[in-house]
């Protein structure tokens, strides 16, 4: 049987309002997704992070290795410097979007910004446990092949002014939900830096064997300079509440 004519445009508009509900390309869920393989969104998670920059001309960042443990639940993490030696013991805390430092010689913690540079091109922010979904407002810019894969460009506004950085345009891969390469702006629209991210790490989560960073290579928007941030010895577990208290520090 022929579809009347008239009926045709309120086809194709219930068409297009079904495709816009697919809950699979919702920004807010991809972005929920990807925030697994990147720390967020566990019941708890230990990992280590080495860092290491090249391509600078700054004589404290150039050749510079560092190396973190980090151990993270909900929407906290603590990050405790094992190397270089000087550094020892010093440890960096965040709750929400606030943090603290606290090293050897300190009388007590300080306040720090997550802009704040940790090593290089990496930022105090971006060795915490991602939580874009808390942090920052989604909307799907578009689709597109990114290496072998197809993925969403999700462009994502930060909801505060003390988030890491004030837009980020996002690639998260649509087999896997993975974040791929990410861009960061400042809030006057210049590009600051760019990230590509691998996943050889592997954990358990929701009764699965599921991908987790492995690598994040950022890179200056001006300059050659380079951070490498390597992730290894993940492990998922339960962390008490207390590990997140400002006076654990002391």
């Amino acid at each position: 049987m022929k579809t009347p004519l008239f009926l045709l445009p309120l086809l194709l508009v219930a068409g297009a309002n079904t495709a816009e509900a697919d809950p699979a390309a919702d920004p807010s869920a991809i972005l929920a997704r990807s925030d697994h393989a990147r720390g967020g969104g566990l019941p708890g998670i230990v990992w280590d992070v080495h860092a290491e920059t090249t391509g600078t001309n700054d004589d404290a960042d150039a050749g510079m290795q560092l190396s973190l443990r980090v151990t993270a639940a909900d929407n906290a993490s603590v990050a405790e410097t094992l190397e270089p030696v000087h550094q020892k013991g010093s440890r960096l805390l965040q709750v929400d979007r606030v943090m603290w430092l606290t090293r050897p010689g300190l009388k007590k913690p300080i306040p720090i910004s997550p802009r704040q540079r940790l090593t290089g091109e990496a930022a105090v922010g971006d060795i915490a446990a991602t939580n874009y979904v808390q942090d920052y407002a989604a909307r799907l810019d578009r689709e597109e092949a990114c290496g072998a894969q197809r993925c969403w460009v999700l462009d994502l506004t930060a909801k505060a002014k003390n988030t890491t950085y004030d837009r980020v345009v996002y690639w998260v891969t649509e087999d896997g939900d993975l974040g791929a390469k990410a861009q960061f702006y400042s809030v006057s629209g210049k590009l600051l830096k760019s990230a590509d991210f691998e996943y050889a790490n592997l954990i358990d989560f929701d009764g699965r064997r599921v991908p987790f960073v492995s690598k994040m290579v950022i890179r200056d928007a001006l300059t050659p300079a380079t951070t490498t941030l390597e992730y290894a010895h993940i492990r998922v577990q339960k962390i008490p509440p207390t590990a997140f208290e400002v006076s654990h520090l002391d």
